[in-house]
């Protein structure tokens, strides 16, 4: 197989991924985004009330979304019988921290191994057991142990050497710290690197707001950034990155970085570089405005307790503008075929069939 039709075929996988994903960022991220905006103690998760109700029903898209990734990667890779070790090795994968990347990786592990499984030539008597035993069985075995004793132990090794190189920059000067952090943020968007700058800020809100003044920002250009993205050039975004883009605009006002992932699954080479920047750049305007931001939260959310609000939403402005204009300038017009595409085609011959 040459390695462009490889780099394609990965793509139609990840793409299927991808496509079943999104409803649960978009539908998790809007009623978490709700309860945090609705909740009278300020941006923070709610902790009574039908409130935290609220919140517990979105957290289960935003917890539900990786082992969906995962799962449907592994499908489109070898069927039904990838389904169960891609979702559980995603699932592994986000419990170790991995994030979205790790459930990626664990969509495509799954797949692979279960599609060698079942070329294994099994007896008559064993060929109705594969699909439903079988396969699922030892790929979620396979997949699930190299997750949990091989990809586990890294990540873990890694978040704490971050952490402890992170402890010894604050001497290094603003702007290089601002720059490291917001890249760091934007990064993988809620996993283990973006996990150690937020959580370095978030544990240092009370002693050094300025840490937060900034990271504030870099929590949420992302999806302000990409929202932004597809409203300027919609013919480079399939209909699902169109529609998500909306939403990703609300979840980064109320500091929720996962509503970029949509289109960093879909496109990484391009979306993730993109993001890094537009963080950094937002990064370091409110670090050199003096912003203090005395909640451990992100997005315009937070803007009742900013200290310096010009600059921390000059901040958020620029680095969603620059987030947008430098992947736009990289991507190339959509030729993406989705799910809902297919649905939409099949449904308009539906119609056009009546008709006549």
């Amino acid at each position: 197989m040459d390695f462009k039709k490889a780099i394609s075929t990965a793509k139609r996988h990840l793409l299927t991924g991808t496509s079943h994903m999104i409803p649960f960022i978009v539908a998790g991220g809007i009623l978490f985004s709700l309860a945090v905006m609705l909740n009278p103690e300020g941006a923070a998760t709610p902790e009574t009330g039908w409130l935290k109700g609220l919140s517990d029903i979105g957290l289960a898209g935003l917890s539900l979304f990786v082992p969906v990734l995962g799962g449907y990667i592994a499908y489109s890779i070898a069927d039904k019988p990838g389904l169960a070790p891609g979702m559980m090795g995603a699932y592994l994968a986000s419990q170790v921290g991995a994030g979205f990347l790790g459930g990626i990786a664990a969509g495509f592990i799954a797949g692979f191994v279960v599609k060698q499984l079942k070329r294994i030539k099994l007896p008559i008597a064993l060929k109705s057991l594969g699909s439903i035993f079988l396969y699922p069985l030892f790929g979620t075995l396979i997949t699930g142990g190299i997750i949990v004793w091989i990809i586990g132990t890294p990540i873990a090794g890694l978040m704490e050497g971050l952490t402890n190189w992170l402890n010894g920059l604050q001497g290094i000067g603003k702007i290089p710290l601002a720059a490291i952090l917001g890249a760091m943020t934007a990064f993988d968007m809620g996993g283990p690197i973006n996990k150690v700058a937020t959580l370095f800020a978030q544990t240092q809100v009370d002693v050094l707001p300025y840490l937060m003044g900034g990271v504030g920002v870099a929590i949420c250009t992302p999806p302000i950034g990409m929202g932004l993205a597809t409203l300027l050039s919609p013919k480079k975004y399939n209909t699902e990155e169109r529609e998500a883009g909306k939403a990703a605009i609300l979840m980064g006002c109320v500091g929720i970085t996962e509503g970029a992932i949509p289109f960093a699954a879909n496109d990484p080479v391009r979306v993730i570089p993109s993001i890094m920047v537009g963080a950094v750049v937002g990064n370091i305007i409110p670090f050199m405005m003096g912003v203090l931001n005395h909640a451990p939260w992100g997005g315009l959310i937070v803007l009742p307790v900013v200290e310096g609000r010009l600059g921390y939403i000059l901040g958020i402005a620029a680095g969603a503008v620059v987030t947008a204009v430098m992947v736009n300038l990289l991507k190339k017009e959509n030729t993406d075929v989705t799910d809902y595409d297919k649905e939409s085609e099949q449904e308009e011959l539906d119609i056009e069939f009546t008709s006549l």
